[in-house]
């Protein structure tokens, strides 16, 4: 059971949008449907999911455990840039998911790492064995993995402390008005569509991502990003904030006809940096931009010509 007292600000709110901002990861029909079932009670009394909150009341909510799927190793080819006994460097393909999740529990990385290592950072959940961080399934590119839980810790507190140099390569649609900036804005789910991530200052957190303009393409630009934080989404979501979202992007606006063999968005992490755990070495790695991603350049390029 998880137990909330209502805070004063929060009082009026439907108690299904009051569930939803404080259980993102879940949808709202199946928050909906708790509190159909019972499951979600005020001052120990169930109710329905148009009820209005008062301050001080007292908000139960019984949420059935979910089994954890069994994850199977399977003989999966991995991009491997870079080993030794504690890190492995990985270079995702576009359409691999990272790590296993209900309904979606083989082709991932994870079973692939799981075929091919005996020995993997632990996870609490157990389907994110030596997963230090993520990126999209339709995102390529560089992706660091421990192989054992001290350098798992070590790795994690250098992305929270932004001593974990990230850089991404993408296309957007148009050419935004500086060549070189920042944007500032935070993060959080979508107050619309529960799915989706969105700039916003309800229950959201700061977001940073400073990009540089590479190359301008008529009304496309090839661009150069850096995360100084690491939120869900959040080089899509900020760029489609600007009014420029990343080619492909078919959830946040980057759809184009005359791109249509693109399957989701040209986006590839193109750089990692970090401390090694254990030598304390700097070490930097860059993978090379995959040929989805060269095709369409070469598309641009053959089309528009190109101005620094």
């Amino acid at each position: 059971m998880t137990e909330y007292l209502v805070v004063e600000n929060d009082g009026g709110e439907r108690i299904d949008r009051y569930l939803a901002e404080n259980f993102e990861d879940k949808s709202r029909s199946y928050l909906q449907k708790l509190i159909k079932d019972g499951q979600v009670k005020v001052n120990g009394k169930p109710v329905k999911a148009n009820y209005r909150l008062v301050f001080d009341d007292r908000v139960e909510i019984y949420m059935p455990e979910v089994k954890e799927p069994d994850i199977e190793p399977e003989n999966i080819p991995l991009d491997i840039l870079y080993e030794d006994k504690d890190v492995l460097l990985i270079n995702k393909p576009k359409q691999m998911v990272v790590h296993p999740a209900p309904g979606n529990v083989d082709n991932t990385m994870v079973n692939a790492l799981l075929y091919k290592f005996d020995k993997l950072s632990p996870s609490s959940d157990n389907i994110r064995p030596g997963i230090v961080h993520r990126i999209d399934k339709n995102t390529s590119g560089l992706l660091i993995v421990a192989k054992d839980e001290k350098t798992h810790l070590s790795l994690a507190k250098q992305i929270e402390l932004h001593n974990f140099d990230r850089e991404y390569r993408g296309i957007i649609i148009g050419t935004p008005k500086s060549f070189d900036s920042t944007i500032d804005a935070p993060i959080g789910r979508s107050q619309r569509d529960r799915k989706k991530m969105a700039v916003t200052d309800i229950n959201s957190k700061n977001a940073v991502t400073h990009y540089k303009l590479i190359k301008s393409y008529g009304t496309y630009s090839f661009m150069s990003f850096k995360l100084e934080t690491g939120r869900t989404h959040q080089i899509r979501v900020h760029l489609a904030y600007m009014g420029h979202p990343i080619l492909g992007d078919d959830v946040y606006g980057g759809e184009r006809k005359e791109f249509s063999e693109l399957s989701g968005q040209c986006l590839h992490a193109f750089s990692i940096g970090f401390i090694h755990p254990i030598t304390n070495e700097k070490m930097y790695f860059e993978s090379e931009l995959p040929k989805y991603f060269t095709d369409t350049l070469n598309k641009l390029e053959n089309k528009y010509g190109g101005n620094i």
